[in-house]
């Protein structure tokens, strides 16, 4: 997305300056988008208002990104906003700040009125200094008030990253600041002690399992973008590099694009760094007969993915390495082929048991080490479809606004619902872990991976690396 302005309203660019103001169309989400979710809050707060803030303006030189659930209602990019969601008027909204000074040096801003009003599908877009007579008149008519507990999350996080953060400054006696919503609770009960203030996060959290037509179109661009990079990397790849200069083939087709920034630190690990499955040193040097794990992804217009693939420094794996390789991605694909909709993490995980039991009879395993780590793989896998206190809740994790997106995994694959699946391999004594990942859609009937394509058989994997990279293609 390109960042030429400061807001983007339900895929709209609105510029407002000195020089008047002007609109033009993009390709995100139309104000129905929002709308729709807006009236779904609106179902669920009743008689109540649902009350969110817009994230600040960056402390720094850098550009303004929305916090994920004021984004999610309202599309707006705008710092320190307010919107205000009434489900007895059904109505909503929109205060803004005043950023015109901010303008005349760093570009055009949303400023309140009847067009922004428009734009954004909202009954009407405010000054924020009037958002304290509104709070006011909540506040006489004992209305109930819903708001964010949780701590906002913009790009590059999740909602316990977040989480974590606020709770270690609590927690810290040199620090002990609040979280920003934790302090907008606070001045709310202070003018009205006796007001009942609930979290909003539940309601937001289970609105976003169950993903729109349109975001999933999102969803599998960036996953198009992700697996192209992936593909750039592998080509690139080869003994000397160093970790980060893989990173950066990336983050070259990110921002080639579109992406606002990536969706979470780069995880590229090579030789003995693969044991760490969140490893993001990057320093290390590519090293003949080493393999690399790669794990990246774009923050694509507010949406994520999330793809590892393995591959050869070298561009060829050794025998030994097709032998690790080989059955680790046999197991992969045994719990692949259990997927089905409207079925439970559990029962997949018991025919994918079922199925790794007889791969590990017929596999052909010359070195000790790599049959006991797969063995320890099923192993794993066998508790859990015998176990009952251990039953899988989910088979991964889910993606979408987050890479490790919000609300609680429901009993069975339902569609609409996008995740992914990673489970890991080790040798330990080797230092050496395995683990690939994919991104997967539940449709009406089956589980789409949408990221098939991205090379993931080791014949595919070498060819694609015999390819000319980047910087070969650029000479």
């Amino acid at each position: 997305m390109t960042r030429r302005a400061w807001l983007v309203v339900a895929g709209i660019v609105v510029l407002a300056g000195p020089s008047g103001a002007r609109s033009v169309f993009t390709d995100v989400f139309p104000p129905e988008e929002f709308a729709a979710r807006r009236g779904r809050v609106m179902d669920l707060v009743g008689d109540g208002v649902a009350i969110l803030q817009g994230s600040p303006e960056p402390p720094a030189e850098a550009p303004f990104r929305q916090n994920n659930q004021f984004f999610y209602l309202t599309g707006v990019e705008a710092p320190r906003a307010i919107v205000v969601i009434d489900g007895r008027s059904r109505q909503t909204t929109l205060y803004l700040a005043d950023h015109a000074r901010r303008a005349r040096a760093m570009g055009p801003v949303l400023l309140p009125g009847d067009e922004a009003a428009r734009l954004a599908g909202v009954h009407a877009a405010l000054p924020r200094a009037a958002f304290g007579d509104a709070l006011a008149a909540i506040l006489h008519d004992r209305r109930t008030i819903y708001t964010p507990f949780r701590p906002e999350v913009r790009g590059s996080g999740s909602a316990g990253d977040a989480t974590g953060f606020a709770r270690a400054n609590r927690e810290d006696p040199w620090d002990g600041r609040p979280s920003r919503e934790e302090a907008f609770v606070a001045t709310i009960r202070a003018r009205d002690a006796g007001v009942e203030i609930r979290d909003l996060d539940p309601i937001l959290d289970e609105l976003r399992v169950t993903k729109s037509a349109r975001e999933i179109a999102v969803i599998r661009e960036a996953t198009k973008i992700t697996g192209d990079a992936i593909v750039e990397v592998m080509r690139e790849a080869r003994p000397g590099l160093f970790e980060h200069e893989l990173q950066a083939v990336a983050e070259y087709v990110f921002k080639k694009r579109g992406a606002q920034g990536p969706a979470y630190f780069a995880l590229i690990a090579t030789g003995r760094n693969t044991i760490y499955t969140h490893y993001h040193a990057n320093t290390a040097r590519l090293a003949d007969g080493d393999l690399v794990q790669y794990d990246y992804a774009p923050d694509y217009k507010y949406y994520v993915s999330d793809i590892t693939r393995v591959f050869p420094a070298n561009g060829t794996f050794t025998p030994w390495q097709r032998e690790l390789y080989g059955v680790y991605l046999r197991l992969y694909e045994a719990i692949v082929t259990s997927m089905r909709p409207r079925v439970s993490p559990h029962e997949i995980v018991s025919e994918a048991s079922g199925k790794m039991g007889g791969i590990m009879r017929g596999y052909r395993f010359t070195d000790p080490k790599i049959q006991a780590a797969a063995q320890a793989f099923t192993d794993r896998y066998a508790r859990l479809a015998m176990g009952e206190k251990d039953q899988p809740r989910a088979l991964g994790h889910a993606i979408g606004i987050e890479v490790h997106d919000v609300g609680r995994p429901t009993a069975t694959l339902e569609p609409g619902q996008i995740f992914t699946i990673e489970p890991a391999m080790r040798i330990e004594e080797d230092s050496l872990g395995i683990r690939l990942e994919d991104v997967f859609l539940v449709t009406e009937t089956g589980v789409e991976n949408l990221s098939a394509w991205v090379p993931i058989e080791m014949d595919d994997i070498e060819r694609t690396m015999r390819e000319r990279g980047i910087s070969e293609r650029r000479d």
